[in-house]
């Protein structure tokens, strides 16, 4: 593992502070991280000390950024920790000002979500056959994904103890180590068993020296050791290679399938943000936008002006803004 970059004392404190004061999880951390180290060289090799920045050094390190290639959103994610950091300077370490107040940030565009079909969700999960302790775990991988909609990082850290099997749900750590109870569906309950069972995780274990937090996890490698969220979607993608939709598959592409059919088939977008840990509704809104063929098909069933003809009667459809013809109705003119 690469050491952590090193940073000046103020971004140590900030990082400090985000962590034990606001609870953010150790991933946005590491990230933050990461960008305040690129940001700090950066100044470095101008010879700019942190309380010098103004408004214009930071437009031009973000041209930098954008001129390296770097993504929209990952320079607005850089952008996020640099204002964070200048106004915990600000407001606890008793700099001047806050450089960063007129920085225009990038434009994101507005991604919607590639959910996969039903259908090819059904591929997904047949994709491993067989009984032996790896297929019985990479199944129930797949199916708990699925069934859950949690994040892949937040599957890796499940330990056994998390699921209540009889209860048929899960607790969850999330984002900012804010714990939710998910529930689990019967396929995924199944799989889950037949790999806690005798002839899955205990024979992968069996033998194999491990740690007390290997010892309580729920997904473990080969070795015997807690699986790593690269560890878990290496099956994911291996999966979807199998069944030939490794084009469609993401990291997160089970998260948003559960989260698009879930709301298809008529749940309440505030009980999908409860099982998504969203904080806020305006995240979990980007699955109504989703489905537009779902959409159009409550459209068509339920507008009286929107059905199709049927077989052998009713009006036709092109010529309903023509008046009918009555006998008689303009027999005055």
């Amino acid at each position: 593992m690469a050491p952590a970059p090193a940073l000046s004392a103020d971004a140590e404190e900030y990082l400090s502070y985000l962590a034990v004061e606001r609870g953010r999880a150790p991933n946005s951390i590491a990230a933050y991280r990461r960008d305040l180290a690129s940001y700090e060289r950066y100044l470095a090799g101008r010879t700019i000390a942190l309380g010098d920045v103004s408004a214009a050094v930071v437009d031009e390190y973000l041209a930098s950024l954008a001129a390296s290639g770097l993504a929209a959103s990952s320079r607005a994610r850089a952008l996020a920790a640099i204002r964070g950091l200048h106004a915990f300077c600000l407001d606890e370490r008793g700099a001047a000002r806050d450089p960063t107040g007129d920085v225009e940030g990038p434009r994101v565009p507005e991604g919607v979500p590639k959910a996969l079909t039903e259908a090819e969700v059904a591929r997904l999960l047949a994709a491993v056959a067989g009984d032996e302790p790896r297929a019985l775990r990479d199944r129930a991988i797949l199916e708990l994904l699925y069934a859950t909609g949690i994040r892949i990082s937040e599957l890796a850290g499940l330990s056994i103890a998390d699921l209540d099997g009889p209860g048929g749900v899960v607790r969850v750590l999330g984002k900012g180590s804010k714990e939710r109870i998910v529930p689990v569906g019967r396929y995924a309950l199944a799989a889950v068993a037949a790999w806690l069972g005798p002839a899955g995780r205990p024979r992968l274990a069996e033998g194999r020296s491990r740690g007390r937090g290997d010892a309580q996890a729920m997904f473990i490698s080969t070795r015997g050791r807690r699986m790593s969220r690269q560890a878990v979607w290496t099956v994911v993608n291996a999966a979807a290679r199998r069944v030939e939709l490794a084009d469609r598959v993401t990291p997160h592409v089970l998260r948003h399938s559960f989260a698009t059919h879930l709301l298809d088939h008529g749940a309440d977008i505030r009980v999908v943000q409860e099982l998504l840990g969203h904080a806020s509704i305006t995240t979990t809104q980007v699955y109504t936008k989703v489905s537009q063929e779902h959409l159009r098909r409550v459209y068509l069933a339920a507008h009286p002006r929107a059905r199709r003809r049927r077989a052998g009667g009713g009006g036709n459809p092109a010529g309903a803004g023509r008046a009918a013809r009555v006998p008689g109705r303009h027999g005055a003119n």
